[in-house]
């Protein structure tokens, strides 16, 4: 947040915050989780190791943006209401976005990571172990 002084009626300094204003042209990290302590966690995680992070909390919400970012990767949860991590990449690619995907999954399952190869993610990490194999990965899909 930045904060700015603003004067009031009786000359004392109030602090006004406001947002930051995050575009996708410096987006690295594009994180969607439906959990909101995972999301925040794999925010405050990845935002110290420098990475430039923008969260969302479902597909829709993401999909609503008339602009798609154009460098950086998804990061991607398979569990999500209304469409699951595979459906959303779908819709992505669908809509001409081409930047590398991770799926997070709490779910073991050798048939999901044919399917997520399949569907075009980079990786499938497992929940909740995913702190160093994430940035990792993050770090390997950006230098493709």
């Amino acid at each position: 947040m930045r904060s700015y002084e603003a004067k009031n009626g009786m000359d004392s300094s109030i602090p006004i915050f406001l947002p930051l204003q995050c575009s996708f042209q410096h987006a690295k990290v594009v994180l969607v989780d439906d959990d909101l302590a995972v999301l925040s966690s794999l925010q405050f995680l990845l935002e110290l190791e420098g990475f430039g992070v923008i969260t969302f909390k479902n597909g829709p919400e993401l999909l609503s943006q008339p602009v798609l970012p154009n460098r950086g990767c998804f990061v991607i949860d398979y569990s999500l209401p209304m469409m699951n991590g595979l459906e959303l990449l779908a819709r992505l690619r669908a809509r001409r976005s081409m930047l590398p995907a991770i799926l997070i999954t709490g779910k073991a399952d050798r048939s999901l990571d044919q399917q997520a190869s399949r569907a075009g993610f980079f990786e499938v990490l497992r929940k909740p172990q995913l702190n160093d194999g994430l940035v990792k990965s993050i770090r390997e899909a950006l230098s493709i």
